[in-house]
């Protein structure tokens, strides 16, 4: 399904975190807290230029709201998640990489 060339990039997002959602194993109250945090902070995935240590700037996509500080965004390049932190300059990657729950469970 992620390789169907029909589907657009927030088709694609949409569909990996819907993966990450689906075999997500919900065993104590914390998981299932986290769960629906995680849920209530998905936004639709929209574009989003994030900065990179060395003055980079690559074109990412965001799928978390920001809680003011932070947001996690897809990477289409590298083909996962990353936390970002809130700048003057737009989101700061911050080194923390892979499942968009994960870097979301991060803060």
């Amino acid at each position: 399904m992620l390789l169907d060339l029909d589907l657009s990039i927030e088709q694609r997002i949409t569909a990996l975190i819907q993966v990450e959602i689906d075999d997500t194993r919900i065993e104590t109250d914390r998981d299932l807290r986290h769960m629906d945090a995680f849920k209530q902070a998905l936004v639709h995935p929209f574009e989003t230029t994030v900065n990179f240590s060395g003055g980079i700037t690559q074109t990412c996509w965001t799928v978390t709201r920001t809680d003011g500080a932070y947001r996690v965004v897809f990477m289409p390049i590298a083909g996962y998640f990353s936390l970002c932190v809130e700048s003057d300059f737009g989101p700061l990657d911050v080194g923390v990489h892979g499942a968009a729950m994960g870097c979301y469970g991060s803060v």
